[in-house]
């Protein structure tokens, strides 16, 4: 039962979508995120009563109304909007699919179809759930998102602890493109805590109320 005195208005950062890395000027390097989870958290934070700032890669979504809206396309656009937001927030929740690696140089033109093999040199992107982990201040929270194919809690613990989060929220990649998922979730210095299959709707509004008992707002 929740408490009846007055809640503390928490302003959360969430991050949504796949980015993209262009190869040339048309084609370009992505994933199959379609946005849906961080979309859903937005929402049951302002359900909660809470501000959200969205940056978000391009999906095919309606932002929720209220929710402020920063539009990006690659993880450097990205990272640049989240060092923008970042001392202004409350919560960090990152659930977008950024990309691991770019293209060491984008063509400045079309790249023309040709019969022999062409080799893509790529280069890592900036880690920016390690930059907020190093950079959040005190009472700051950085959540992470983990997608594992396998070993799904080693992996996503060791994300965890590595770049000094928070809270992490593992699932699998059947979770990309369907409207429901099962995570699991940890707290940095707590067990593990299975969410069942659900809709991501239902999962969102969960992972809300624990942040929520985790800033102590009632």
């Amino acid at each position: 039962m929740r408490s009846s005195k007055p809640r503390r208005r928490i302003r959360f950062l969430i991050t949504a979508g796949g980015t993209r890395e262009y190869i040339d000027p048309v084609r370009f390097i992505s994933n199959a995120s379609t946005g849906t989870m961080g979309y859903e958290l937005a929402r049951a934070a302002l359900l909660a009563g809470h501000d959200v700032m969205l940056i978000t890669a391009p999906t095919n979504l309606n932002a929720p109304k209220g929710a402020g809206v920063v539009n990006v396309e690659s993880a450097r656009d990205m990272f640049e909007a989240v060092k923008d937001e970042f001392c202004g927030c409350d919560c960090l929740i990152m659930t977008a699919a950024v990309s691991d690696y770019t293209p060491l140089k984008p063509a400045r033109h079309k790249m023309k179809k040709s019969p022999g093999v062409i080799t893509l040199k790529l280069k890592p992107t900036q880690d920016i759930l390690k930059w907020a982990g190093t950079h959040k201040r005190q009472n700051q929270m950085v959540v992470g998102f983990a997608l594992e194919d396998r070993d799904i809690r080693a992996g996503a613990e060791i994300k965890l602890r590595e770049k000094k989060l928070d809270m992490i929220v593992a699932n699998t990649p059947a979770a990309i493109g369907s409207e429901r998922c099962e995570v699991w979730v940890k707290k940095a210095g707590r067990e593990w805590r299975r969410f069942a299959e659900a809709p991501k709707r239902h999962v969102a509004n969960r992972l809300i109320r624990l942040i929520e008992q985790s800033m102590r707002v009632d």
